[in-house]
């Protein structure tokens, strides 16, 4: 009897409809680079606008739905929008392209990968290049660097190129697209962080669903420039103003070769959301979350990061004179690659522990550990 009542409790219970899952395919293909995340944020309030009573758009692109708009206390649940990209930055006389970097994109990776340029005539396809095996023997091997990584798109000149619309400052994508890897995981470009803006528009889907009434406003934001360093979180915090704050981002899974957990601990995709303890991070707003996890039997995994979360968690925590903020983290394999990974069952419980923890704010509920 005690084992039927433990398997009860670890029993996954899914929440990614075929439905959802069919936007999010969509919505991770659709590039949106750091500073042109506007078409990616129209689909994302498309899917967004059943399940809330309004919405706005910042000058840069941070989107934002609102439930309960008219409530005084105010509480956001965050991710951001934005994917590491790379900029056109030199073009040279036979008509290939050097870059630089648009966020953390890494070069490693770069060799060989097929790429889209955004210009004003539309995509243009391009390839990074490199040279062959064949010639590259008896030498000392050059790995792949920012000053040595280069595009071709077919072109044999600079007039060539330009003729395409492809001018300095052109921003590059690359074209992976999403897929899902043995029934288990969501793989694909940029699910660092748009699975984010994904799962906390399915928790305003499941408090629409569910009939479920807020004694607060909440504020769904979908916050822009986060890969440069935390900037549309910045600006939206300053404008909502709000009382608490749940952010969720990636974080990575140590358990894949060349990770050292010594420093970067042990966390697994598949084994639940991840809890940080930081400055930035407000103690009893986590514990909050900590009690909603285990009340409701989500499995939950624990970080500690240090002097910074580095993600909008800081932007938020330190704004406006100081606002409660907590960060819940997805799992991620393979992080700022185009073969990013993270477990279903990891995606459903991300989005059922907001769900969850924000039905036990209370109205005007004051965090402070003493008065």
């Amino acid at each position: 009897m005690a084992k039927k009542k433990d398997d009860e409790k670890r029993k996954h219970h899914a929440v990614v409809t075929k439905k959802s899952l069919q936007f999010l395919e969509e919505y991770i293909n659709n590039p949106a680079p750091t500073g042109y995340e506007w078409e990616g944020q129209k689909l994302w309030l498309n899917y967004l606008k059943p399940y809330i009573d309004e919405h706005f758009i910042d000058n840069y692109g941070t989107a934002v739905g609102v439930i309960n708009p008219k409530a005084e206390y105010k509480v956001v649940i965050e991710a951001h929008a934005d994917e590491i990209s790379w900029y056109v930055n030199y073009i040279t006389a036979d008509g290939l392209i050097y870059v630089i970097r648009n966020g953390g994109s890494d070069h490693q990776i770069a060799p060989s990968k097929r790429v889209n340029i955004h210009t004003e005539k539309g995509l243009v396809k391009a390839v990074f290049g490199w040279p062959a095996i064949h010639t590259r023997h008896g030498e000392k091997e050059q790995t792949p660097e920012l000053k040595n990584i280069f595009l071709d798109c077919g072109c044999t000149s600079k007039e060539e190129v330009e003729q395409l619309g492809i001018h300095v400052g052109c921003v590059i994508t690359y074209e992976d697209e999403f897929m899902v890897l043995n029934d288990r995981y969501y793989v694909g470009r940029a699910l660092d962080n748009r699975v984010g803006g994904f799962m906390i528009a399915e928790v305003a889907r499941l408090l629409k669903e569910n009939k479920k009434k807020l004694p607060f406003a909440l504020y769904i934001v979908n916050s822009v420039q986060e890969e440069i360093g935390l900037r549309g979180a910045e600006m939206i915090a300053q404008r909502i103003k709000p009382h608490v704050a749940i952010i969720t981002d990636v974080t990575h899974d140590t358990t894949t070769p060349m990770i050292n957990k010594n420093i970067q601990g042990e966390l697994f995709a598949g084994k639940g959301p991840v809890v940080s303890y930081a400055p930035a991070v407000q103690t009893n707003l986590n514990k909050l979350l900590i009690k909603t996890a285990e009340k409701n039997n989500i499995p939950f995994q624990r970080q500690a990061s240090s002097r910074s979360t580095g993600t909008d968690t800081d932007a938020f925590a330190y704004s406006n004179g100081g606002v409660p903020s907590a960060l819940i983290s997805l799992p991620l394999r393979y992080m700022h690659t185009t073969v990013e990974m993270v477990h279903k069952e990891d995606v459903d419980n991300v989005i059922s522990l907001i769900y969850e923890s924000l039905l036990n704010i209370k109205d005007g509920q004051d965090f402070r550990e003493f008065k």
